[in-house]
């Protein structure tokens, strides 16, 4: 489900923004910003993360950060573009059953049927649900995109691509979790489409390897500065566009 309709379509601004290993310079009508599944399910009370047990403070306090990141984007004309992680309500998009894809979701109970914290039925990780919601500071304005993926990356058998390339997008700034898996997966395939990806640190979160000496995140953004892409944080971006 998504709209690439925009009332008005800015004229945009060269800009300069500070970021690792080097400042980008990047043009705000060429520029996308993608919400990396926000959803219920994985930084909201009684979604799949905190049923399985899974610390999912790191996803929370990402939030408000992304929150301010959003609102400077449609400030300055720039597409917001969300990607939602969420299956058919029969699984036939899962994979096969013998699949990785499938068997290490339905460990996580994918499909399950459980009752959303205002009592209505609702099931895991299935679309058009209480669990694949986008979190409530997080929703998405009336000219904002919405994209359903079903694998870690927002490329995989979707149109992002066809519609980043209708918006003439050749920057992305990315937020969204988890670090080291959606945000990784989709990030490596939008470098191999040469985009350039800009990932904001304090908009990202990884609850895998959160209590090491160096987590999953740390690894997933040295990689970024190394080979991927670039990172960032939310108030250069905020300052970016406000010069």
């Amino acid at each position: 489900m998504h709209s690439v309709h925009r009332a008005s379509k800015a004229p945009g601004r060269l800009v300069s923004m500070a970021a690792s290993p080097e400042a980008v310079q990047l043009h705000t009508a060429r520029t996308a910003v993608l919400v990396i599944d926000m959803q219920n399910d994985f930084g909201a009370e009684g979604g799949m993360f905190q049923r399985a047990g899974i610390d999912i403070s790191s996803i929370q306090k990402a939030v408000e950060p992304t929150r301010r990141a959003l609102l400077a984007a449609r400030a300055a004309g720039v597409p917001v573009i969300y990607l939602k992680m969420a299956f058919k309500a029969d699984l036939s998009d899962a994979g096969p059953v013998d699949s990785p894809n499938h068997a290490r979701h339905l460990r996580l109970s994918v499909g399950k049927q459980v009752t959303a914290p205002d009592g209505s039925p609702s099931r895991i990780l299935i679309r058009d649900t209480w669990n694949t919601d986008i979190l409530p500071a997080l929703v998405p304005a009336e000219d904002d995109i919405v994209i359903y993926k079903h694998r870690f990356s927002g490329f995989f058998e979707t149109d992002l691509h066809q519609v980043l390339q209708r918006l003439g997008a050749k920057h992305l700034i990315v937020t969204g979790c988890t670090t080291s898996i959606c945000v990784d997966s989709t990030v490596r395939d939008a470098m191999f489409r040469d985009y350039h990806c800009v990932v904001l640190e304090d908009c990202t979160a990884e609850p895998i390897g959160e209590g090491l000496a160096r987590s999953n995140h740390d690894a997933s953004l040295l990689a970024l500065q190394v080979l991927l892409g670039w990172t960032s944080t939310s108030a250069h971006w905020e300052q970016a566009l406000s010069g």
